[in-house]
């Protein structure tokens, strides 16, 4: 792909509506097909290491992502839940803490179109907790994966199978069904703590006319981890989307999607589980008029139930219970002169837990050429309270009394972030982005004790301050047969406690977070058959609890010996027997890890 159509690869999580990514006036990165399938990654979290505006730190049972901080810090129970994932438009966080439980979200690689990395605050259009960034996977239109297909990959650490076979219906139908298998075990220190996980989903693609789309797809899955001496933990889950899109002569763009969802999680013997139940109802209709200018507007509602039964040393009260979210939103976008766009919104949002939100956000961007884009951006965002802020009890073992409690007082934690940045084709073989932020954070989440009598702990609002840094990356092109896409990344904090609030644990509980991050991928075709692809990366050292820095490298090299096949053999964290990315009390660390893999296509 030369730069030129690099920067017209389509993006739609800025404006919920297609747009050229050379013209988009945020901080987006695009993880594009060919990037994800020479990768050698068989996860979502490893293939999400490929976008240098991610944070992402393993070792621990979740991974911790997020984008521009706040990554959360385990030892005070603060979790990465400032970034909204979605899949094919289906929220997969978790109402229960607003973060996202991994293992239970996976695609098959060769089924994604593309992933678009928002960091920044995207809450205008998507929500309250799109408050630090957006991941949106794409899935490829079922049209374009027919045939058979068939991967399978076996390494020191991991076995994984995938099958997946689309077909067509007359000429409007297209459909797909796949299964797909995967098995890690030993990850550090010979340790039980392998996992297992098998999934089945199908897609269908439906155009009845030239003006109608409709999409319907699915997933069935379940698996286990192991934890050592303790019994496993199982998970399992499905989910259900449908989606309308109506498209009309005169531009304007109607969508209609409604989708069911259900994850759980239990310990073996049966002494914990919780599970969650959502369903979902978005629409959105974009309208444009006059020389440039579009409306997208549009609203959803989310009902979300859960039953939390038997968590040792952990309840919920209530136990079980259904909450109401609804949305409203609009966003103009407007060509105040052929080279400069005006974009601005507002989102209002009611749920269980807070007052109404109002969510605006306002976008000024200045085309200087084909080559150049300036863009400058002012939005607020926030994080809903959850019931793990309102509603949890936790207990020492042995010890009757709670010892830390959630207080119906709990409010939003609030975002206003200041951005602006610039997207550069310097030459026809070199473009560059440079984004940098100033964020305002208020009512972050602290640990409070209970005056007088110290225990029960409570979650309180009393954090503040501001970060800021940029976030920077290039795509060049040495020559027609090899590319290196270099990235680097600066994150500086200063949170303060407000007054009347007690540094009970120290600032470090809102994010436990690297100030420099840098990588540089490298991507070259030796002929037309092998293909060769290595990923250095270096993360700063964390500061508390500490953890040193690190420098990795993972590497695939793919034989292409037919037309319809590929063998390839991949490594990950090759420089070490095993490195630590999470203080030792929060996390394991990661072994080597080489599997072959074979893919064909029938």
């Amino acid at each position: 792909m030369p730069i030129s159509a690099l920067s017209s690869l389509d993006v739609s999580s800025i404006t919920k509506s297609s747009g050229a990514l050379g013209e988009t006036p945020a901080s987006v990165y695009v993880i594009t097909h060919d990037d994800i399938v020479r990768s050698g990654n068989l996860t979502l979290p490893g293939i999400l290491r490929l976008a240098p505006n991610l944070q992402i730190m393993r070792g621990a049972q979740n991974p911790v992502i997020t984008a521009r901080g706040l990554g959360g810090n385990l030892t005070a129970q603060n979790f990465s839940n400032k970034l909204l994932v979605l899949i094919d438009g289906r929220s997969v966080y978790t109402p229960l803490y607003s973060g996202v439980y991994w293992d239970m979200q996976d695609v098959l690689p060769e089924d994604v179109e593309r992933i678009e990395v928002l960091s920044g605050p995207g809450a205008t259009l998507w929500g309250a907790n799109a408050m630090n960034g957006v991941i949106n996977v794409i899935t490829r239109n079922a049209g374009a994966s027919q045939g058979l297909y068939g991967t399978g990959a076996i390494g020191n650490r991991t076995y994984d199978a995938g099958l997946r076979y689309g077909g067509t219906v007359g000429e409007r139908v297209n459909y797909r069904l796949f299964v797909k298998r995967r098995e890690n075990f030993e990850s550090s220190d010979g340790a039980n703590d392998g996992s297992r996980r098998t999934q089945v989903g199908f897609r269908v693609d439906w155009s009845p006319s030239a003006d109608d789309l409709f999409m319907v797809q699915g997933d069935v899955y379940e698996g286990a981890r192991s934890q050592g001496t303790t019994p496993d933990e199982e998970i399992h889950g499905l989910d259900l989307l449908a989606r309308w899109n109506r498209s009309s002569s005169n531009g304007s763009a109607l969508q209609v999607q409604l989708y069911y969802d259900r994850a759980g999680r239990k310990v073996l013997d049966g002494n914990g589980r919780f599970t969650v139940d959502t369903v979902d109802l978005d629409l959105q209709h974009s309208i444009p008029f006059g020389a440039g200018h579009q409306i997208i507007w549009g609203g959803g509602a989310r009902l979300n139930h859960y039953d939390i039964f038997g968590v040792p040393n952990l309840e919920f009260v209530p136990t079980r219970a259904t909450q109401f979210l609804a949305n409203a939103f609009v966003q103009g976008s407007f060509a105040l002169t052929p080279s400069v766009t005006a974009i601005a919104g507002l989102k209002v949002e009611h749920g269980p837990y807070h007052e109404t939100e109002l969510l605006p956000s306002a976008r000024l961007s200045w085309k200087l050429d084909d080559e150049t884009l300036l863009w400058a951006a002012v939005s607020r965002a926030v994080r809903s309270p959850t019931p793990f802020d309102r509603d949890v009890r936790e207990y020492m073992p042995g010890i009757t009394p709670p010892f830390v409690i959630g207080t119906p007082d709990f409010r939003s934690e609030k975002l206003t972030a200041l951005e602006a940045g610039t997207r550069l084709v310097l030459t026809p073989r070199i473009s560059a982005t440079l984004s940098g932020f100033y964020n305002f954070y208020d009512d972050l989440r602290s640990v409070e004790p209970t005056p007088a009598t110290l225990i029960p702990l409570y979650w309180g609002n009393g954090i503040k301050g501001e970060s800021y840094g940029f976030d920077s990356w290039a795509d060049v092109r040495l020559t027609d047969w090899w590319r290196i896409k270099p990235g680097y990344s600066l994150l500086v904090q200063k949170f303060r406690f407000k007054p009347g609030s007690f540094p009970l644990l120290g600032i470090s509980q809102v994010g436990n977070d690297p100030k420099h991050r840098a990588s540089v991928r490298s991507s070259m075709d030796i002929g037309p058959q092998i293909n060769l692809d290595a990923d250095l990366r270096f993360v700063s050292a964390l500061p508390d609890p500490f953890s040193p820095s690190y420098v990795e490298l993972g590497a695939r090299i793919g034989w292409a010996f037919s037309e319809r096949a590929e063998f390839s053999i991949s490594g990950f964290n090759l420089l070490h027997d095993r490195h630590q990315e999470l203080p030792l009390s929060q996390g394991k660390p990661l072994g080597r890890s080489v599997y072959a893999a074979l893919k064909w296509t029938m």
